[in-house]
């Protein structure tokens, strides 16, 4: 099956699974999709029992397709860049500092406090697993993914200074999440290369250098904007910065959803918007933009309900899972404590936000793709079923009741 085919087909459900769920079921789209593909490939798998045609179709479809560089080195550019040019640029830049302590040290935090609790966790089970993979696991289950988020909290009304909050640390904290991830990784691997030395030039390398490449592309793009008039190859501007920026952060080893967070969030300001596009220009970039995030999202969820056909079915990893979810969400609840605390009555904090963020912390595809990418020797299986559960759970109930939540205490 070639690129075009397996485009088509993933198109092609999204719509139907996307139009049943328009039509009858009315969830939120992430929801619904994901919901209706995980239905829909328990059909399939069901009917094997007596046709096992359709099964093998599905499975070879999601075998020719690498989650991880689909989602990691080509989707989240784009969705990462339509996020930003719509998140209230001046919300967070007056946010900035507790949105700075949520997605580094937070994240790392948390990452420490999964991965402790974890390991007894496991042990208690009878699973005998090394402290370190344990470890890897807290770091890509712990930031929050900003493709989830978004879609949810734009439809549960949540007051502009909270919504900046979560969305702003959604937006960053994969950057970092990713770095220490990459880092534990080479230690679980054996490398020699880890040091503090390395780690801190890991750091600065893809998280600083992906910044910096953000606002160099931002700056170039307003800039190319500001000098004409002509809103098709305007729209053709942002789409070149986005595939551009991130062929050039891959090429020089940066966080390339670093630097699209940060374009986006340039070329999205109110300041610059009214100073670079004419009134139609705006409105068919940002047009251009919803669809592209609408498009992808789907994909991306009915990508995510598809690999449930890659998981080990077993009773003792379903049941690590669902224990291990209360403690994911206590777990970053604690990591919160202190930049809430810091800055709680200076900014305003609406009541119970540790609570809203905790439960507004939507995990999605970034952790699965990093899952995905663990070798068996990680015990891959074991915590590729288990981030699955964690990530259905997060996006059904959690996104089904953070709007509940949001509206008790604000």
């Amino acid at each position: 099956m070639d690129y075009f085919a397996i485009a088509t087909v993933l198109i092609t459900l999204s719509a139907v699974f996307g139009y049943i769920n328009v039509r009858f079921i009315k969830l939120p789209d992430a929801i619904g999709l994901m919901l209706i593909t995980i239905l829909f490939t328990l059909a399939v798998l069901a009917l094997s029992y007596f046709d096992d045609t359709l099964l093998l179709k599905e499975k070879e479809l999601i075998s020719q397709i690498d989650f991880k560089v689909v989602l990691l080195d080509i989707m989240l550019s784009f969705l990462l860049f339509a996020g930003a040019l719509h998140t209230n640029f001046q919300q967070l830049k007056i946010q900035r500092k507790p949105i700075l302590i949520f997605a580094t040290l937070g994240t790392l935090v948390s990452t420490f406090l999964v991965g402790f609790f974890v390991f007894y966790i496991l042990k208690f089970l009878n699973f005998d697993v090394d402290f370190i993979y344990c470890l890897l696991f807290g770091a890509l289950i712990s930031p929050t993914d900003p493709i989830a988020v978004l879609g949810i909290l734009k439809k549960v009304g949540a007051p502009k200074k909270l919504e900046t909050k979560i969305v702003g640390e959604s937006l960053f904290n994969d950057g970092v999440g990713v770095v220490i991830f990459l880092t534990i990784y080479q230690i679980a691997k054996g490398s020699s290369e880890v040091s503090v030395a390395h780690v801190a030039e890991l750091f600065f390398v893809e998280v600083i250098g992906g910044i910096v490449l953000g606002l160099a592309i931002g700056w170039l793009t307003y800039r190319l904007l500001k000098s004409i008039n002509d809103y098709a190859i305007e729209v053709i501007i942002t789409i070149a910065a986005v595939m551009g920026g991130t062929l050039v952060a891959q090429h020089f080893h940066l966080s390339a959803p670093l630097a699209m967070v940060t374009a986006g969030l340039i070329v999205g300001n109110d300041t610059i918007r009214n100073s670079s596009m004419s009134e139609v220009t705006e409105q068919y970039v940002d047009k251009f933009w919803e669809l592209i995030d609408i498009l992808l999202n789907t994909i991306l969820f009915v990508m995510i309900g598809m690999e449930i056909l890659v998981l080990t079915f077993d009773g003792k990893f379903i049941l690590a899972g669902l224990i291990i979810i209360p403690v994911i969400l206590f777990a970053r609840y604690l990591s919160l404590l202190l930049p809430i605390k810091l800055y709680a009555k200076k900014l305003d904090f609406v009541p119970k936000t540790n609570l809203i963020m905790t439960w507004g912390g939507l995990r999605g595809g970034i952790s699965i793709a990093l899952a995905l990418s663990l070798t068996d020797v990680m015990e891959r299986d074991l915590f590729l079923v288990i981030t699955y559960i964690v990530v259905v759970f997060s996006i059904v109930v959690q996104g089904l009741t953070i709007g509940k939540l949001i509206k008790k205490f604000t």
